[in-house]
């Protein structure tokens, strides 16, 4: 073998082992990207609960229907012992129920005092023995608080409504825990839609309306 070719063989040797040397030092291949895992989603916030007394449910319903925030308003009984009470019973006296109307709403678009505040507005707080023509104990008015915030609310918002009632008297509505909620039966749910005539006949004849305006200064929303 001549020396040229000798030294030929040793150059190619020497490539050779170069290539094989810079593709093992070499970076691995890129490989797929894994796939995206799914983005988590914002938290779900529940909606809240209120519950009040204000003589007849018909009437408290339509005070908080319709109200922005306000998801569903349903009437029952509350301030009792008594398991699954009628409304026979209840209006009857023989329970220590009251009527009722609890309050399902989204707290970041309506707080618990703005509520507070529509139920000041749509009762008569200085009535000890009812609300307006009804009489009784079942008619009693009432906030039942579900925890330490609200009764602190239902206080404050109590002293400024004090401040804007224009009639005088104690206030004499109740601010106590609650216990639970009993729904009425179907045919008083949504009452001012289903029977429109009969509502509003009622509403009249008891002087709501004409008392709430002698209290507050004006007639409050309602939804019927």
């Amino acid at each position: 073998m001549t020396r040229s070719f000798r030294r030929f063989a040793i150059v190619i040797a020497v490539i050779g082992l170069a290539a094989l040397s810079g593709r093992s030092l070499a970076a691995p291949a890129p490989q797929p990207a894994a796939p995206a895992t799914a983005r988590s989603t914002a938290p779900v916030h529940a909606p809240a609960l209120a519950t009040f007394a204000g003589g007849c449910f018909w009437c408290m319903e339509t005070a908080f229907e319709g109200i922005p925030g306000v998801l569903s308003v349903t009437s029952g009984f509350s301030g009792g012992q008594e398991k699954n009470p009628t409304y026979k019973q209840v209006s009857a006296g023989l329970t220590h129920h009251m009527e009722s109307v609890q309050v399902e709403y989204d707290p970041r678009r309506i707080s618990y005092a703005q509520l507070m505040k529509i139920y000041w507005h749509n009762i008569d707080p200085t009535q000890g023995d009812g609300q307006f023509c009804d009489h009784g104990a079942q008619y009693r008015s009432a906030v039942f608080y579900r925890t330490p915030e609200e009764h602190r609310l239902a206080q404050i918002t109590e002293r400024a409504a004090a401040a804007e009632i224009r009639v005088k008297g104690r206030f004499v509505t109740q601010v106590v825990p609650f216990t639970a909620f009993w729904p009425a039966e179907e045919y008083h749910q949504d009452y001012y839609k289903k029977n429109p005539a009969d509502y509003h006949a009622y509403r009249s004849g008891c002087g709501r309306d004409r008392r709430l305006k002698e209290i507050w200064g004006a007639v409050p929303h309602t939804a019927g």
